[in-house]
């Protein structure tokens, strides 16, 4: 951008801030339909929406973020169990600390009962009068005018190739595609009850809660004692549970189960795992689910990509071990640092897959050993990835 134009575009910023008004054409979302991979084009739920904002309200909005971020105040609304949207916080630390808690309890032998909560549209249905309350609880006055006129009068407009339809109003949520939206709903949720008898684990949405002890009544009433204040707050704050699709899951290697829990006096299901932020963890964390799931998808990816890293490929061996880092390697490689403690006859199962995929790519002879492959490939065994990876 030119010098005049940054010029402009800073007295329309400083306009912005000082008058604490958003322009109402800043507001205004378009939307556009992409299809989903393997769906019917003809029905309207194959369609993933994308709403795109005008460049410089987003370019205002990282400002405005990277100012609210830097105030010391920001690190004490933002809950220690909410790992989302956060910096050095990621999924897998996440997962780390949750399966941490549950690795304690069976080692001390505790019943450990934990529910996985179902956000309803989480970001879609955030109520905008509690939003507000909420800005003025956690952030400094200063923003509380500003961040209500950017909220306040939202449109969106959907585009299907060349044809626009009118603008609809947009009645509550945080933005989406927006800069602002995911720090509007860490506000909105900053204030989840917690309690000290249970562990709470949160990713934007994504919930749980956990409890462990030696009695599985104690374990369940404790659990279900937090659930009720989560219904409470729930019920306050307009937030939507999906009861029929969260889960209870008995992490425990003891015959004796606790009993189901309930939430809005619905019986959550039960269920032996759960897919938890990319991580199947099964009820005795022995990661067999996750390995061999994984082990599948990769087997699939490697019989899409046979063409391109199969022994009639004409590609380079340099490009077809670099096309198996980069895709088919990026399947089973995340979160190895926690699945990695599984027993050796589950990380075999991962291990196998590997050198078969060397032996393809290089039209090895049989009594070229896995070891030399790996070694001249220079692919590290999977123990060497999972070392590498857990220090």
């Amino acid at each position: 951008m030119s010098r005049k134009g940054l010029v402009l575009l800073t007295y329309i910023f400083n306009a912005i801030l000082k008058h604490k008004y958003w322009p109402s054409q800043l507001k205004t979302a378009e939307i556009i339909l992409i299809l989903k991979p393997g769906k019917n084009p003809n029905s309207v739920s194959s369609y993933r929406p994308i709403s795109l904002l005008p460049i410089i309200s987003k370019l205002l909005e990282r400002l405005l973020l990277k100012r609210i971020r830097s105030d010391p105040n920001t690190e004490e609304w933002i809950p220690s169990h909410q790992f989302g949207f956060r910096e050095n916080h990621s999924t897998v630390h996440q997962i780390h600390r949750i399966t941490h808690k549950i690795h304690q309890a069976i080692e001390n032998k505790e019943y450990c009962t934990s529910v996985f909560l179902d956000v309803s549209q989480a970001f879609d249905k955030v109520w905008y009068p509690g939003l507000l309350y909420k800005i003025k609880k956690y952030l400094p006055i200063t923003y509380f005018h500003l961040l209500k006129s950017y909220i306040s009068g939202r449109e969106f407009r959907t585009r299907i190739s060349d044809s626009i339809c009118n603008n609809f109003a947009i009645k509550s949520g945080a933005p989406q595609g927006s800069v602002l939206g995911p720090l509007l709903y860490l506000l909105y949720t900053a204030d989840l009850p917690v309690k000290a008898n249970t562990t709470m684990g949160t990713f934007a949405d994504d919930t749980m809660i956990l409890s462990a002890n030696t009695d599985p009544a104690i374990a369940t009433f404790t659990l279900e004692n937090h659930l009720n204040q989560i219904q409470e707050w729930t019920n306050t704050w307009k937030i939507k549970i999906n009861e029929t699709k969260s889960v209870q899951v008995n992490f425990s290697l003891r015959r004796e189960q606790c009993s189901a829990v309930f939430f809005n006096n619905i019986q959550i299901p039960e269920s032996p795992g759960i897919k938890y932020l990319g991580i199947h963890l099964d009820n005795n964390l022995t990661w067999k689910e996750h390995i061999t799931k994984k082990r599948k998808q990769a087997d699939l990816k490697i019989k899409d990509m046979h063409w391109l890293i199969g022994r009639k490929s004409k590609l380079s061996l340099d490009n077809k071990v670099l096309l198996y880092k980069t895709i088919i390697k990026r399947i089973w490689v995340y979160g190895v640092e926690i699945w990695g403690c599984a027993s050796k006859t589950n990380i075999s199962i991962i291990q196998r897959c590997q050198s078969k995929i060397l032996r393809m790519i290089t039209n090895a002879q049989w009594y070229v050993s896995n070891i030399t492959l790996h070694e001249d490939l220079k692919v590290p065994l999977l123990k060497e990835v999972i070392k590498e990876e857990s220090t």
